[in-house]
């Protein structure tokens, strides 16, 4: 059965510039530490899968003696985990309050796979709450409420670019990996879907058009909507031959492929 399993960030919504990192900031000054991120810097924080691991980034000794942290890890990751929560409330109401819209193309192609009986997933590192309220917003619950997976926040212990949750995902959809096509829009995420076996379109941002992207299937820069955005193909390895959007065929000859 044709399947579809979608990163989170990036992929359904632009989170990341007007997301994360507003959010991360607002939270790095609630709790009086001395740091926020710029565009460039949140940029290569990125390169580190997961939320807290990029809180935790910036626990050098330095650092620790200037916001007055404790030494003890243990006491770290506690403090880590209580940031981590404020931020990711402000970024859930972030997202209910309408300011992160899907990317183009991802409600008309959630919407057609569904109704053409395919299975959809979702696995991402990111927190549950900030997936849920994502998701929510970009294809609505009732649509969210059907995905066959959903997978985020700490489900594995090893985060993207490790396979880990892609493997997870293959158990949990009880589906050959030969019948499924990742969506991913970084190097982190695709190196993850490769390495489970599975093939994987990329849909590239700001932050991750500049990214090798050679082992994905097809790289566009967004799926595309009729009357709206265009898609641009970037590169293709595979049978399809998108027109201005990425339709259901397309995506079945990416998995054929």
């Amino acid at each position: 059965m044709s399947t579809l399993v979608f990163d989170c960030d990036g992929v359904l919504a632009d989170t990341e510039r007007h997301g994360h990192l507003p959010a991360f900031n607002q939270t790095f000054r609630e709790f009086g530490l001395p740091v926020q991120w710029s565009v460039e810097e949140y940029g290569r924080r990125l390169k580190i899968g997961g939320g807290k691991e990029r809180m935790a980034s910036l626990l050098t000794p330095e650092f620790v003696a200037e916001a007055g942290l404790p030494a003890d890890p243990d006491e770290q990751a506690a403090e880590i985990a209580k940031w981590h929560k404020r931020k990711t409330a402000i970024y859930t109401e972030m997202v209910a309050a309408g300011k992160l819209p899907p990317r183009p193309g991802i409600r008309r192609v959630i919407t057609a796979a569904q109704d053409a009986g395919w299975k959809l997933g979702v696995a991402s590192t990111s927190a549950e709450a900030a997936v849920h309220a994502i998701l929510d917003y970009a294809v609505g619950p009732e649509r969210a409420a059907r995905f066959d997976v959903f997978l985020a926040g700490d489900c594995v212990p090893k985060k993207k670019p490790a396979p880990d949750i892609y493997l997870l995902a293959l158990e949990r959809l009880g589906v050959p990996a030969g019948d499924v096509l990742v969506v991913e829009d970084s190097r982190n995420g695709l190196l993850a879907a490769v390495a489970a076996g599975l093939r994987c379109l990329v849909t590239v941002n700001g932050y991750t058009e500049a990214e090798d992207s050679s082992e994905a299937i097809l790289v566009v820069s967004s799926l595309g909507d009729p009357g709206g955005e265009a898609t641009a193909v970037i590169a293709n390895r595979s049978a399809a031959r998108p027109g201005e959007w990425i339709t259901l065929d397309d995506l079945e000859a990416c998995i054929a492929s």
